[in-house]
């Protein structure tokens, strides 16, 4: 696209943790959509209007959930002037947005309008009407039809942005044309959230590690002493099913065979290493140090490897070491390792891993979706222009 003096409507995914003072504690997602924001500035746009959402303020204005702190952090990271604007909608908005200095402007928080989750195309058409073209680099909320991630497209001709490019490439790939050995990694709460992504992944995959809360509803499943640990009793059925239809496809879908118990979920709990069955009044917090051994054998040959969800309370440092050592052990391997985002993604972070993944997505729920093979509405919006 020739973007020299024209106005770029650019959604990006800000939804950046703050702490109670309001200072942002992961730039993260900021920092990843750099490349794209410098490329557009340096073609010599005329102006970029940057929109994005943070948190859940249910179409209200929250004080708490202003992307202001944003525009102050970006400006840092860019070297250059932000210009924060107290709403996204409006002539005055408009008429401020294009008659600032400032080559680079930020919008309030989308989700300050109800409009923007129920893509009201009234309110996309207001957005629309402050570019001349429209760029998406968020991954993050491309599994939304939003306003801003669907709406905005019926009215601009729009393109993918880098980071949403990438995030196609890597995880495209992998559920498309991995190399081989493919292995998988799973963790999490709950079964629920994963269902999918086995369906989907089973068949194209050599092997599923299972960790996390989730491990437990699939070894109560094989009939397997659980103690207090997480359980979704709903899902025990499915749970069987799925074991049933790893073992018909001939692929290896490996759960813990020890674990790390407490009494009670507390950092300063006693721990100890039971094997596969947990004992009465126990609760599993981590994997044990037999199934790392085994997760590590099966990884060692991989050339791609999917990980999504943590393989135990990762954020209480005494029930991180299984998720720590098997993420180290991913750093030493010739493999491209991509990692989900959310929680993963917070523990490559935690253990300062980041740079020795190949991939890690921005995309929670968004790329557990595409790995489920679903077609994200942020993205088929593109693709239809």
């Amino acid at each position: 696209m020739d973007l020299k003096d024209r106005i770029i409507l650019m959604r990006a995914d800000f939804n950046v943790p703050l702490d109670s003072n309001l200072t942002i504690t992961d730039d993260t997602r900021i920092r990843l959509t750099l490349p794209t924001i410098k490329y557009i500035l340096q073609k010599g746009c005329k102006k970029l209007i940057l929109m994005s959402h943070l948190g859940r303020p249910d179409g209200k204005r929250v004080d708490t959930y202003s992307l202001k702190p944003v525009a102050a952090h970006l400006q840092v990271l860019l070297g250059e002037s932000v210009k924060f604007l107290d709403d996204c909608v409006g002539e005055e908005i408009k008429k401020q947005a294009l008659s600032t200095p400032e080559r680079v402007v930020l919008l309030e928080n989308l989700r300050f309008h109800a409009e923007e989750e129920l893509n009201e195309d009234v309110f996309a058409a207001q957005l629309a009407s402050l570019g001349e073209l429209f760029v998406n680099d968020a991954f993050g909320t491309a599994h939304r039809a939003h306003a801003s991630t669907v709406g905005v497209t019926r009215h601009l001709k729009s393109v993918a942005g880098f980071l949403l490019e990438k995030e196609i490439q890597y995880l495209g790939n992998a559920v498309q044309s991995p190399g081989r050995p493919f292995v998988v990694i799973l963790g999490g709460a709950k079964v629920s959230d994963k269902i999918g992504v086995i369906e989907n992944l089973l068949p194209k995959c050599d092997a599923i590690l299972i960790g996390g809360g989730m491990a437990y509803t699939f070894l109560k499943s094989k009939g397997v002493a659980i103690g207090n640990s997480k359980l979704e009793k709903d899902k025990l059925e499915l749970a069987k099913n799925l074991l049933e239809k790893a073992r018909a496809l001939n692929k290896a879908l490996l759960l813990p065979v020890d674990h790390i118990v407490v009494d009670s979920v507390d950092p300063a709990a006693k721990t100890s290493v039971v094997g596969e069955s947990i004992p009465d009044g126990k609760i599993a917090v981590d994997i044990g140090p037999g199934t790392v051994a085994i997760f590590k054998e099966n990884l060692s040959a991989a050339k791609t490897i999917v990980w999504n969800g943590p393989l135990g309370i990762f954020e209480m440092p005494p029930f991180s070491k299984g998720t720590e050592e098997i993420m180290r052990y991913i750093a030493t391997l010739k493999a491209t390792s991509i990692i989900g985002g959310g929680d993963t993604a917070a523990a490559v972070a935690q253990f300062k891993l980041a740079d020795k993944m190949t991939h890690i997505s921005t995309g929670g729920g968004a790329s557990l979706e595409f790995l489920e093979g679903k077609a994200l509405p942020g993205i088929t919006a593109l693709s239809d222009k």
